[in-house]
């Protein structure tokens, strides 16, 4: 990975595609005496584990070592923002595996993801260096999720700028209707709660009653209540002491109503969607919006209980890439399939906006350009489809699927199509067994009629009379 910039160890205006970095290490083994195993895993909530085993060359230069500790910590950190933690182990060679435990501290390197899941566990995120015979077993509890269309239902999905609430009546969609928001600046949570509350009685009016009300919702989910999201970033920064009950939201909702009440990551709902109007199952579901959300249904139909924070995992291995404003992390997830993207992709291509000018508006702006066949527009949506490509097989080390469905608003319009039909060329040009394995596409018709509220209302189960 030699550089001719002379400012990093890789091409400073090259996107790294991190199955390059992983093969690049597998080439420096020879053969299975040839190999050494560092292993990496991640412990959340009910004993749950994520883990991940890679080998790597015995005998390394310094230089050597120097990369694949690189690629070593990225993968420590895909895996906890895929499948969320509180406590890190790690086995392999000192000169690897100790600084990224340190790292893993209030004050270390990742002390952005430290604060993160300590937020959300409650309890201080720690790392251990163990023996390979003392790393934990993976262990997964996959829920089915059955879907039904019986009753009275009003579902929502909450997202950073506007929200949207159905209501069905025995599977009928009979009120649906977006209501525009602004969450991520208002550092009261009575903010959230009246705006949702009031969005819900209108939905409720189109109804004889109301038997059960779904969600879904970007952020962070432990159970029904908030881990930490950008929905409640000004309540956490400017109000803290008012944090816990911004958390704590979807109870007071559940217990204003008194009917059963589920809400789930927005993403895990989008890949629900995906498999009730498609028929598919073994969905990773990405949703390119004011961030990158992402959900999974495995190739059972079950959820796993993951976070799938993408929005923070990495993608671009390269450490010049851009960098997220919040985490402060290079080459994350947000800033390859997000409004983020096409932001810093337009202006690289010579966009000029107002600075007053939000993220939502700089994103119409590229789509009516891409409508009059603005060149510039159509490289932000080809370079968009070129990091999906080379993100698919990446993904697909730590998800097992054959479908990815893209959506979201960056995908609307003719960018979309450009995003699709770029990852697919690429996919098979350059990962032609992969482009075999996974299909890439976006929800038909009937798919985005049903929606990420429509399905999120079809989770409950309603007690019986």
């Amino acid at each position: 990975m030699a550089c001719s910039c002379g400012k990093c160890s890789t091409c400073n205006h090259e996107f790294i595609a991190p199955m390059s970095a992983l093969w690049e290490v597998y080439e420096g083994i020879g053969s299975k005496s040839d190999a050494a195993l560092v292993s990496i895993a991640w412990e959340r909530e009910e004993g749950k584990i994520a883990r991940y085993d890679f080998p790597i060359p015995k005998r390394l230069s310094p230089e050597a070592m120097k990369s694949v500790a690189f690629v070593v910590e990225r993968i420590a950190k895909f895996i906890l923002w895929s499948s969320g933690g509180w406590k890190l182990y790690l086995a392999g060679p000192d000169a690897i595996v100790k600084p990224i435990a340190k790292a893993y501290a209030k004050k270390g390197a990742r002390a952005f993801d430290y604060d993160f899941f300590t937020s959300i566990y409650g309890r201080p995120v720690e790392a251990v260096v163990v023996p390979l015979a003392k790393m934990p077993e993976a262990q997964e509890k996959p829920r089915v999720v059955k879907t039904v269309e019986d009753g009275c239902r009003i579902g929502f999905d909450l997202g950073a700028s506007d929200f949207k609430i159905s209501a069905l009546n025995r599977g009928k969609v009979v009120f649906s209707k977006e209501f525009p928001w602004d969450p991520r600046n208002q550092p009261d949570p009575e903010y959230h709660y009246a705006k949702l509350t009031a969005g819900l009685k209108e939905a409720a009016a189109a109804l004889p009653r109301v038997d059960a009300i779904g969600g879904s919702t970007a952020g962070v989910m432990v159970g029904q209540k908030f881990g930490i999201a950008s929905l409640l970033r000004a309540v956490k920064e400017k109000n803290p002491s008012k944090f816990e009950e911004a958390q704590n939201l979807f109870f007071r909702i559940e217990k204003d109503w008194g009917v059963p009440f589920a809400v789930y990551n927005d993403g895990d709902v989008t890949a629900l969607a995906g498999m009730i109007s498609m028929g598919r199952k073994g969905i990773l579901g990405v949703a390119m919006g004011s961030s990158e959300a992402v959900g999974y249904v495995n190739p059972k139909g079950a959820m796993n209980g993951r976070i799938s924070e993408l929005a923070f995992a990495p993608v671009d291995f390269n450490p010049c890439a851009p960098r997220d404003e919040w985490s402060g992390d290079a080459g994350v997830g947000a800033m390859y399939f997000s409004q983020q993207a096409v932001n810093w992709l337009a202006e690289k291509e010579g966009f000029r906006f107002p600075k007053s000018m939000k993220l939502p508006e700089r994103l119409k702006a590229v789509q009516a350009a891409m409508e009059k066949g603005d060149g510039r527009a159509l490289k932000v949506y080809i370079q968009i489809g070129r990091y999906l490509a080379h993100t698919v097989p990446w993904y697909n080390e730590f998800y097992d699927y054959e479908n990815l469905m893209i959506l979201g608003r960056v995908t609307s319009g003719l960018g979309g199509e450009v995003i699709l039909e770029t990852a697919k060329r690429i996919l098979k040009d350059v990962y032609p067994e992969w482009a075999e394995k996974i299909d890439i596409f976006m929800p038909d018709e009937k798919a985005r009629r049903l929606g990420q509220s429509v399905a999120a209302a079809q989770i409950p189960v309603i007690r019986k009379r």
